[in-house]
């Protein structure tokens, strides 16, 4: 028959074993690795689901909501919004960058649904990915009609946390690097002014 200390520490045990356990699974849990299939199948299933509003046959501005959608969902949003914001963003408070963030997601997603737009009827498929220094490059082929195909290729990464593209090059012209520009024209025309320049961006 055991004894009151066995039994003591038996139930020791147990309830340690317990919050060990508990502890163990609030600790973050480390990222996946990200390899070529997985930054491949994420561009695909983000192309199916941009190649599905393209051709749905809604309205411009149905079809904006949907790309935000898609946008937020693919994209590392907080990422490319500060890249884009430039060194302002050092300056910047948390609440503004929040705000911008959320301007900048809708802004982007409206002009680049545009462009998107320019592909109805066509189709957008994956042909390759290879890996970069620190990310994966997947690239696709955009069809359109009475056009010669060309390139869109999408920078993944998972330096977030989750598998997220970062940037598009389409026809050559790099997302990151001409929307840092074109914000930084904006900022000036705002002398700096981040809480203008999110109102603008809400408005364009």
């Amino acid at each position: 028959m055991p004894s009151e200390f066995q039994i003591g520490l038996t139930r020791r045990s147990l309830v340690g074993g317990l919050v060990c356990g508990a502890a163990m699974l609030m600790l973050p849990r480390p990222v996946l690795a990200l390899d070529i299939n997985t930054a491949r199948a994420l561009i695909d299933r983000a192309i199916s689901e941009v190649n599905s509003v393209i051709n749905s046959g809604k309205s411009e501005s149905a079809m904006f909501p949907d790309f935000e959608r898609i946008f937020h969902r693919y994209a590392d949003v907080p990422v490319i919004a500060r890249t884009a914001l430039g060194v302002a963003a050092r300056s910047a408070s948390a609440g503004q960058m929040a705000s911008f963030t959320k301007a900048y997601e809708g802004y982007i997603s409206r002009k680049y649904g545009r462009r998107f737009r320019e592909f109805i009827g066509g189709r957008i498929e994956v042909v390759d990915a290879r890996p970069m220094k620190s990310f994966y490059e997947v690239i696709s082929v955009a069809h359109l009609r009475g056009e010669a195909p060309f390139d869109l290729r999408w920078h993944v990464s998972n330096k977030s946390g989750k598998d997220l593209f970062f940037n598009i090059i389409i026809e050559g012209v790099n997302m990151l690097a001409s929307e840092r520009t074109e914000v930084g024209a904006m900022l000036d025309a705002r002398r700096g002014d981040i809480n203008g320049l999110i109102e603008d961006l809400k408005r364009l």
